[in-house]
């Protein structure tokens, strides 16, 4: 499932070649054709990334609202120079630049009204802006009232928005906290942290297009082999105290970390 780096990508794209034009939509596989009506041929707003959610704003008060899910991909492409490969559910495209969208968990239109209800039920999103500090607030205040375990807070959506199982991982190891503390153990000092290291991890995710957590690649420009910490590193060597990296089930998802450097 993709990270909140890879949705805020998405948004950039749309807001970069879509935004401010009419935009055609409609699908070639069926099950989005009605809805595709309400919005086609309209002018695409404004693109926004919360989490793993992408809100299209149309002119028209209409909201394309999509999830990918486990399955869920995009591809661009010129508008002249489309492949149509597999089931696409949703076509976005204007004159110059085409998006296909295949197998998202969600893909439907909402009035522009309820993205405010969507938007409380998430978290804050570490790729957005926060100058007035009000997201990393809601985080910290979240995380230290809750008696679950920083590896489950960290996976909730309502607590954070965009973080997966990788970036999970990575901000625990980086930050020398073991997933199964629970959440009002932390300091103000040790949540504020996770926090603002998820903005920084992220921001390069953005940048990069894909995810970097270890320290000394975090500005490089070379592509690695092994750009993480810990994830899917179970049984390997810690890079830090030479410990195995354990891999157990938390909640049904895989969970990576160094017990011996993660007290």
């Amino acid at each position: 499932m993709p990270e909140g780096h890879s949705v805020q990508r998405t948004a950039n794209w749309f807001n970069k070649h879509l935004a401010g034009s009419k935009v055609k939509v409609d699908s070639p596989q069926g099950r989005f054709s009605s809805s595709a009506k309400l919005v086609t041929n309209r002018k695409l707003v404004k693109a926004r990334a919360i989490g793993k959610q992408l809100f299209l704003d149309f002119e028209n008060n209409k909201t394309v609202r999509v999830h990918l899910g486990i399955y869920g991909k995009w591809r661009y492409f010129d508008s002249n120079k489309v492949e149509s490969i597999g089931q696409v559910r949703a076509r976005f495209y204007n004159a110059d630049y085409l998006a296909d969208l295949r197998g998202p968990t969600i893909c439907e239109v909402i009035e522009s009204s309820v993205v405010d209800q969507h938007k409380k039920r998430l978290g804050p999103d570490p790729t957005n802006p926060d100058p007035r500090k009000l997201n990393q607030e809601r985080f910290v205040t979240k995380v230290r009232a809750s008696k679950s375990a920083i590896g489950l807070l960290l996976m909730n959506q309502s607590v954070i928005s965009g973080v997966g199982n990788v970036y999970r991982a990575e901000l625990l190891f980086r930050a020398k906290i073991s997933p199964h503390r629970p959440g009002n153990t932390l300091t103000e000092k040790q949540a504020l942290a996770l926090w603002q290291d998820a903005v920084i991890l992220m921001k390069v995710g953005v940048a990069k297009g894909f995810m970097v957590t270890r320290q000394e690649q975090l500005k490089s420009k070379k592509i690695f082999d092994e750009r993480n910490y810990v994830y899917k590193r179970e049984g390997l060597g810690c890079l830090r105290c030479r410990g195995s990296i354990a891999l157990e089930l938390m909640a049904t998802r895989k969970l990576y970390w160094c017990p011996g450097c993660q007290k």
